[in-house]
């Protein structure tokens, strides 16, 4: 078998071995993404609130405070490059009561701390007035911070694989790492059945950390992942709400939050459950109403009709508590990027320029490349929703019609589907689709587009369309727990009071 060989080999392609992927194709080196999933961001990525937080919360001294502010910055340039979905919204954490008062000063605080500037905390009749769809019933008053945002997680995490490509990165795909070791001054690893030899290597595998760590050894860290459920309302039901909404801390977090997503959606979640199976991605109908409940301290006139989906993603937390950056201490030239949690979606930029940092300490040569393209070609987008009829009509346009709509729901044409098959990174499921042009993302979830988006993907690739991935979650079991959940809210009634 043929070893490849490479100068760093990341694994990984979430918000972090991306970020690092494209920051090291500004350098002479040549760079390996490994991702075990069929796509990159598959993992917390995917599934997570798409926050860019303003670096209040996470506790002085540790490198999540570290990291947090300075990542935050970053986000406006890295959108203006990259073309990803991204606004700076600013953030509100809510006070209920006046025994909530302490915990929101101790939180500016700490904000202070962190060197976080755009803080002020408001009064009750402050916050209603900033923000008038807040439930006034339960608020107290605010901790606001002007820095924070929002951005499509995933979409970031594509723009960055895609940039980093162009850049003379290598990506592959459906690739778990199965072995390594260390050989002279290089490191050996089997992934996807193929073999590699590198200079350094990097994990930041997310949940998968620990697993990557014993191929070394005994791992120096235990992943304690944590799973956290959502639910995500049609396009329209942000309206008016066009701020991040922390409810007080507790010990499980941040809470409950209600949020703008980037493409006007309103979503409510997360919860916090420990568990056992880092595959678990699955929701029940107890937990969601639960959410609900909650979440309706903070807005209380969303329409729980208007949810479309359910579903959950898991937190690569680690024993430390903390953010893990560090050399292993068994394999020379492998660096753990570990246990990167909330907030490592904002400090996944400066998380990158940090291990680069850390890798030319070690001794690789990093010389500019003069040709470095930090611009990614803009990507064809579904324009604003238009007349529905209007939509119907082009949907009957014949196969092959750049105007032809392929996704009803949110109006995505074949030009656009197209666009994003011919990108560099391969695809070969319906959800890749999705996460690209919204296709499947509206209130049907798929059921119109499905059909069309497998066999524009399979008549790309060349392959089957019976070999052409669906969606990850199953429409019956998403419909069967939003019926439950709207159950269970109304006493037995199948709608929400």
């Amino acid at each position: 078998m043929t070893q490849e060989t490479f100068d760093v080999t990341i694994i990984g392609a979430g918000a972090v071995g991306t970020a690092l992927a494209r920051e090291l194709t500004r350098y002479q080196l040549d760079v390996l993404v490994l991702e075990a999933s069929d796509d990159v961001a598959a993992g917390a990525t995917r599934a997570n609130s798409g926050i860019v937080h303003g670096g209040y919360a996470a506790k002085a001294g540790t490198r999540k405070a570290e990291f947090c502010r300075p990542g935050n910055r970053m986000f406006p340039r890295l959108a203006a490059e990259l073309d990803f979905p991204y606004r700076a919204t600013g953030s509100v954490v809510l006070c209920f009561s006046e025994g909530d008062e302490a915990a929101l000063e101790r939180l500016y605080a700490n904000g202070v701390s962190n060197g976080v500037d755009d803080l002020e905390l408001c009064s009750r009749d402050e916050t209603l007035r900033r923000i008038p769809r807040l439930n006034p019933a339960e608020v107290h008053g605010g901790l606001f911070c002007a820095g924070a945002g929002i951005v499509s997680p995933y979409e970031y995490a594509i723009a960055m694989m895609e940039n980093a490509i162009v850049n003379g990165a290598r990506l592959r795909l459906e690739s778990p790492v199965t072995a390594l070791s260390h050989i002279g001054e290089r490191i050996a690893l089997e992934a996807g059945g193929r073999e590699y030899s590198t200079r350094i290597l990097v994990n930041a595998a997310g949940v998968g950390a620990e697993g990557v760590a014993a191929l070394a050894g005994s791992p120096p860290f235990r992943m304690k992942p944590r799973k956290g459920q959502y639910i995500l309302l049609r396009r329209g039901t942000a309206e008016g709400l066009d701020t991040v909404v922390f409810q007080p801390p507790n010990e499980n977090g941040k809470g409950i939050l209600v949020t703008p997503t980037t493409w006007g959606n309103l979503m409510l979640g997360p919860d916090a459950q420990e568990i056992q199976d880092q595959s678990d991605t699955g929701t029940d109908p107890e937990s969601l109403a639960r959410i609900i409940r909650t979440a309706r301290r903070s807005v209380k006139d969303f329409d729980v009709k208007q949810a479309i989906r359910v579903f959950s993603g898991t937190r690569p937390a680690a024993d430390r508590g903390d953010f893990i950056i560090e050399w292993s201490e068994t394999i020379p030239g492998m660096l753990h990027m570990a246990g990167i949690e909330s907030p490592g979606l904002t400090a996944s930029p400066a998380l990158a320029l940090e291990a680069v940092r850390l890798l030319g300490e070690a001794g690789l040569s990093l010389r500019k490349r003069p040709d470095f393209q930090p611009l990614r070609r803009a990507p064809t987008r579904p324009a604003p929703l238009g007349p529905p009829a209007q939509a119907a009509k082009r949907a009957q346009l014949p196969e092959g019609d750049p105007e032809r709509i392929v996704c009803r729901c949110e109006q995505v044409s074949e030009a656009t589907v197209r666009d994003a098959l011919e990108r560099g990174i391969p695809l070969r499921s319906t959800d890749g689709v999705k996460r690209r042009t919204r296709a499947g993302m509206g209130a049907c979830q798929g059921a119109f587009c499905g059909p069309r988006v497998r066999k524009l993907v399979a008549d790309f690739g060349g392959i089957d369309a019976d070999n052409v991935l669906g969606p990850s979650r199953n429409r019956d079991r998403i419909k069967a727990d939003l019926d439950a959940t709207r159950c269970l809210l109304d006493g037995g009634n199948t709608h929400d009071s």
